[in-house]
């Protein structure tokens, strides 16, 4: 079995590790570690909850051991971009975890924070900076920090990044960078696009593969309960009902149906918080204090909002909302079943996510089992409204609704899908534009 010792990595890191639950390396990071510590470009590959941020930390970490006398003022030697606040909160606390008792100096800059503050947090340099796009650029045209010195880029959920419209913003960063650089990406699915930045970014990289590009984690039991929108709320609360004292994720589509939902949740006695990008920074870091801390048992979230949630306590995700991306269904059970632990999914499917459901059974390559219901019938399917069409008025629902786990009124008894294929939501399936950003589409990187 291999060790972290084996791996080379200092003894000040392997004395940090001993007081952490992390005993031995995970396949990522096995098979990563060692490449970056030779200095090579890397391109990684896993689902969530595998332990990347470990796989680049510690490796980078043990670079700049090794350096000896602190950066200039505003210089950065090593540059770690995220897409999410949360995200690159999780970051910097692992590393700091790492760098306890050590002179390595990590910070973190991201938006909805005083940018003076960061600014001045700068002003000395840092060792490791855990940034959003946005925010970077911010910084950087204001002339509070300088990465002519970065020997170091990390893209960290680079294909969300892509979903978020952040290739503009790497493209501006890139060029503060000197070409001379150890760059690595990690990515939990392998969009065409991926290739592309890889290709600009990355210089003759390892590419290291621990799980086929949109496979989800194995101990997470995943299912689908068919049901109209309206039913939704009360199945959702006999599910919660049903596992008293776990927490569990639920996942909704926009920000004021998610804010919604928790106030419902709440006002039927659930501790339950939500986050979404309507939420201030300082608010969104308060509710995931309180809900890593168990003082709330259901987390309402939005796609944008969650990246980057990794609580182990987490048993149940509920996608209340289908996602309309499908590689974000797999970033979605992935916040349960975190460090070899099991989980459930549930899923619910009204007649107009259809094409939702379909989209992310061709990703998985296998039908989700059925919970509840039965497949929506295509002509159903065709005469719901979709999400935004005929905005103010309350969607067609099946003659007198049907209760849980009943067939729905007009369907037809099928085995498989329907035969007819649905449109999926959102204007002849073009992908939505997501929270907090524009989708990338199919453009270049070069």
């Amino acid at each position: 079995m291999t060790t972290f010792a084996d791996l080379g990595l200092s003894a000040k890191l392997l004395k940090a590790l001993e007081k952490t639950k992390l005993q031995t390396p995970t396949p990522i990071q096995a098979q990563a570690i060692p490449h970056i510590m030779q200095g090579r470009d890397l391109m990684g590959l896993a689902q969530t909850g595998t332990g990347k941020t470990a796989a680049f930390g510690l490796p980078l970490l043990h670079r700049l051991l090794d350096i000896g006398h602190p950066p200039g003022p505003k210089n950065v030697r090593a540059l770690i971009l995220a897409p999410t606040r949360e995200l690159t909160l999780q970051i910097k606390d692992n590393l700091e975890v790492f760098t306890k008792g050590t002179a390595v100096k990590v910070t973190m800059v991201v938006g909805g924070a005083s940018l003076f503050r960061q600014a001045q947090a700068l002003s000395k340099g840092t060792d490791v900076l855990v940034a959003t796009p946005g925010r970077l650029i911010d910084l950087l045209e204001r002339g509070d920090v300088k990465l002519d010195q970065c020997g170091y880029l990390v893209l960290d959920e680079a294909d969300h990044m892509l979903d978020m419209g952040f290739i503009h913003s790497l493209r501006k960063i890139a060029k503060h960078i000197p070409l001379k650089r150890q760059t690595l990406l990690f990515s939990a699915t392998m969009p065409k696009d991926i290739s592309e930045i890889a290709d600009t970014y990355l210089r003759d990289p390892v590419r290291v593969q621990v799980a086929t590009p949109g496979k989800t984690a194995d101990k997470v039991t995943q299912g689908v309960h068919f049901l109209p929108n309206g039913d939704k709320a009360r199945v959702l609360e006999d599910y919660l009902k049903k596992h008293p004292g776990e927490q569990a994720l639920v996942f909704g589509r926009t920000k004021h149906g998610s804010e919604k939902l928790m106030k419902l949740l709440a006002s039927w006695g659930f501790k339950a918080g939500s986050i979404h990008g309507n939420k201030s920074q300082s608010q969104r870091d308060r509710t995931l204090t309180e809900f890593r801390n168990g003082e709330l048992d259901v987390l309402v979230a939005t796609d944008v909002a969650a990246r980057g949630i990794d609580i182990p306590t987490v048993r149940h995700v509920y996608n209340f909302d289908m996602p309309n991306v499908p590689e974000n269904y797999v970033h979605r059970i992935g916040r349960t079943a975190r460090a070899g632990a099991e989980g459930t999914s549930v899923s619910f499917c009204a007649p107009a996510e259809m094409g939702e459901l379909q989209a992310i059974e061709k990703l998985l390559k296998k039908p989700l089992p059925i919970l509840g219901g039965a497949p929506w019938a295509a002509d159903i399917v065709a005469a719901t409204p979709k999400p935004g069409q005929n905005r103010g008025q309350r969607p067609a629902r099946p003659q007198g609704g049907r209760p849980q786990g009943s067939k729905p009124a007009g369907a037809k008894p099928q085995q498989g899908r329907p035969a007819a294929k649905a449109k999926p939501m959102g204007g002849g399936g073009a992908p939505r534009r997501a929270e907090g950003g524009k989708p990338a589409g199919n453009r270049r990187t070069s």
